[in-house]
């Protein structure tokens, strides 16, 4: 699956390059968003598949920070644009994505089968029924709950971050994606290896901490978010900003770890899946109506405020969940 995934997305990357026309640009970039949704839940449940308790958090927080680190080095696909065209851009990385999906077609192999001390015991006919299954635990219910929610806020802030600094601070547009998405994804990754690294070590005394240090992240970070309403300050603003990247970066390097104590292995890739699509999904609509109340002369001072609330419910969210008992605990 993941090689497949890597491989649709590798062609849709070429074939963006190549195409001549609006819809033929619509369909290849349909066919990428395919792939990495088709990606993510698999290549997630493979890393956890491989590095149980004290590496797990770290190691899933390692592999996401990947598209933070691509985020953060997207500001130079203006300057390949520029100087060779953004059709040649697209068709060299869509290569190199062949490339690196024959490498792991050859060198990538299924985790050995081991005992999981996470693994929360189940019932031995259970995994017939995988979304019946999810969809009636509690725990993964308010896994699920919280994770739109903060999806919803934070998808909202970090996508209006430049245009905020730009049109309501008045930053110089080159500075207001430093200070925006730059500095957000850039925490993120921070909020990853710190979160992770953390969460790896206490995770020997208690399976909750999964879901607690994503939980005190993001009660920790909504303050901070909410004061943006009341400040033009850089330097406030700025420490918002890193604030709320760390907590998204806790929370990537945890989501997974969380969802490996509530439900077996069988069920980790669909419970991700699940969980990517009410995040991402929530975020996408969010963006949308952080743009329509901008156009409706609401500023992005009132919609930061919003999604503090946000941020807030979906710590408390994840606070409230409570793994069951392990095979080993």
């Amino acid at each position: 699956m993941i090689v497949a995934s890597l491989l649709i997305w590798s062609g849709a990357t070429v074939l963006t390059g190549c195409v001549r026309t609006f819809e033929q640009m619509l369909a290849a970039r349909f066919l990428m968003g395919v792939s990495e949704a088709f990606y993510m839940p698999a290549a997630v449940a493979m890393v956890v598949d491989y590095h149980r308790g004290p590496t797990r958090s770290l190691a899933t927080g390692l592999h996401l920070s990947g598209v933070y680190a691509g985020s953060i080095l997207g500001g130079l696909g203006g300057a390949i644009a520029e100087h060779v065209g953004w059709r040649t851009g697209f068709i060299c990385f869509g290569v190199v994505g062949v490339a690196y999906s024959l490498l792991l077609a050859q060198f990538l192999h299924r985790a050995p089968q081991v005992a999981d001390a996470e693994v929360p015991i189940t019932d031995a006919s259970a995994g017939r029924r995988p979304f019946a299954e999810l969809l009636t635990s509690g725990n993964v219910l308010l896994l699920l709950a919280g994770h739109a929610v903060i999806g919803a806020a934070l998808w909202t802030m970090r996508n209006w971050l430049p245009t905020f600094f730009s049109t309501e601070i008045g930053v110089d547009p080159a500075r207001a994606g430093i200070y925006g998405a730059t500095a957000f994804n850039a925490a993120a990754f921070l909020g990853m290896l710190i979160a992770g690294t953390l969460s790896d070590r206490l995770s020997l005394r208690s399976r909750r901490v999964r879901v607690l240090i994503p939980a005190a992240a993001a009660c920790a970070a909504a303050p901070m978010l909410f004061a943006m309403g009341y400040s033009s300050a850089v330097g406030v603003l700025i420490g918002a900003v890193l604030l709320a990247g760390m907590a998204q970066g806790a929370l990537d390097a945890n989501l997974m770890p969380a969802l490996c104590t509530l439900v077996p292995p069988w069920l980790r890739s669909t419970g991700y899946g699940l969980l990517n699509l009410a995040g991402t999904l929530a975020g996408g609509v969010m963006t949308y109506v952080g743009g329509r109340l901008k156009d409706a002369d609401v500023p992005f001072h009132t919609t930061f405020q919003m999604s503090a609330g946000l941020v807030l419910v979906a710590g408390l969210l994840f606070a409230a969940v409570r793994p069951p008992k392990s095979t080993s605990h």
